[in-house]
């Protein structure tokens, strides 16, 4: 299966979301990322997408990933996180955009 290159949001949904970094640990990972949130209203804070009861997974892209105990850091396109191996997660800088 061939890669289908990048996905481009036509211009009314780009406009309604923002891009965040956001650092996330697991047990044994750091996982460093950009985060997709809403610009506005529901499910524009971090906080919401990690509480989101139906949501399973956090997806981002960008990513670093970094073993707590040492050794070398992986570099990924995407990343998906299941939510109940995330011990804590704070944003990274001020904003992506």
């Amino acid at each position: 299966m061939s890669d289908p290159g990048p996905v481009h949001l036509p211009d009314d949904q780009a406009m309604d979301q923002r891009r965040e970094r956001v650092r996330i640990e697991t047990e044994r990972l750091r996982i460093e990322g950009v985060l997709t949130l809403a610009r506005d209203g529901y499910r524009s804070r971090v906080s919401d997408v990690l509480n989101a009861a139906e949501r399973d997974f956090i997806t981002l892209t960008d990513v670093t990933v970094a073993p707590l105990d040492g050794g070398p850091t992986e570099l990924h396109p995407f990343l998906s996180v299941a939510r109940r191996h995330i011990v804590f997660a704070v944003g990274a800088d001020a904003g992506v955009e």
